[in-house]
């Protein structure tokens, strides 16, 4: 009963009826489309079938133009200056010693102390969701010259939408954020990863693909879970895991593993294929967290369980 519950788009929408405040982001881009959605609709990749690619979206500036317009990315070593030139053609960015020992140390600080006195706690076996909302500190970090920076590449005014910190690796399978936080039109979602730690081969560092952002977005109808009128698909996340793996075999794409140092950002795509390696040794913690992104320009929505989301 709980599972059919949890798959009921009506569950959804009658939660969403109390949210319009957070959601009626979407609204003028559902009119502008010619959508009949209200705001607390479920949404997905299935209504948008026979729309052009871009459509309903302003047109931008190249992204050379768009970067070099930024006082925060004109602030940053030519290194770093380089890596964010080639975000479309590689579907990251490295921006080494992006903050500053002295800011990451009071970030651990701060969320130590949000732990202790319990204001978050654990979900979903080893994150610690929206800190961002709790900590001075941790929103801080994620908005700013980042927000400013993710907002050049999107190429539209960004939002930071979550946050997420972690004390171990994630060891999330290889996967697109595109199939959790998704858009249309598609590519209107960045994310960025920071280093509170130096990383090891031990303990469980990010593992990504680079070029991969490049394949098709694949979403609910790839894997054969577009569900129904009114429920969600069943297929357990693991099918799509597999489905992803199975691409990356074929395409015989390379991975890449990313020992960061402390303060390191990478910035990824919307369709960078990614995830986190084992984390080998459990005497040692990986501490680090991740913001996401929405481009204010995009229908924001969650393709899975085909709900709008929240800013």
């Amino acid at each position: 009963m709980f599972s059919f519950l949890r798959r009921l788009k009506l569950s959804y929408a009658a939660y969403n009826v109390f949210q319009r405040r957070r959601l009626a982001h979407n609204l003028a881009i559902y009119q502008r489309l010619g959508l009949r959605k209200s705001y607390f609709s479920p949404i997905s990749s299935r209504d948008f079938a026979g729309l052009p690619a871009n459509a309903g979206l302003p047109g931008v500036r190249p992204l050379a133009e768009r970067l070099a317009a930024s006082p925060a990315f004109r602030a940053l070593p030519e290194a770093s200056q380089a890596n964010l030139r080639a975000f479309e053609d590689n579907g990251f960015a490295i921006l080494p010693g992006f903050l500053s020992g002295e800011a990451v140390d009071g970030i651990n600080q701060e969320l130590h102390q949000l732990i202790a006195s319990r204001k978050i706690s654990v979900r979903y076996v080893n994150k610690f969701m929206f800190a961002f909302r709790k900590s001075a500190r941790i929103r801080a970090a994620g908005e700013g010259a980042l927000r400013e920076l993710v907002g050049a590449l999107l190429g539209h005014e960004a939002t930071l939408f979550q946050s997420i910190n972690f004390l171990t690796g994630s060891q999330q399978r290889t996967h697109s954020d595109s199939i959790h936080m998704s858009t249309f039109p598609l590519g209107g979602m960045a994310a960025a990863w920071v280093a509170l730690e130096d990383i090891t081969p031990d303990n469980g560092p990010l593992h990504y693909y680079p070029g991969s952002h490049q394949l098709p977005y694949y979403l609910n109808a790839d894997y054969r879970n577009e569900g129904t009128d009114w429920l969600i698909g069943d297929k357990d996340y693991a099918e799509y895991e597999r489905f992803i793996a199975g691409r990356v075999a074929e395409l015989g794409l390379q991975k890449q593993v990313f020992l960061a140092r402390k303060g390191d950002v990478f910035i990824w795509h919307a369709n960078l294929m990614h995830g986190g390696e084992p984390h080998r040794d459990p005497a040692l913690t990986r501490k680090s967290m991740v913001f996401h992104y929405f481009s204010r320009a995009h229908i924001c929505y969650h393709e899975i369980t085909q709900r709008p989301a929240l800013l």
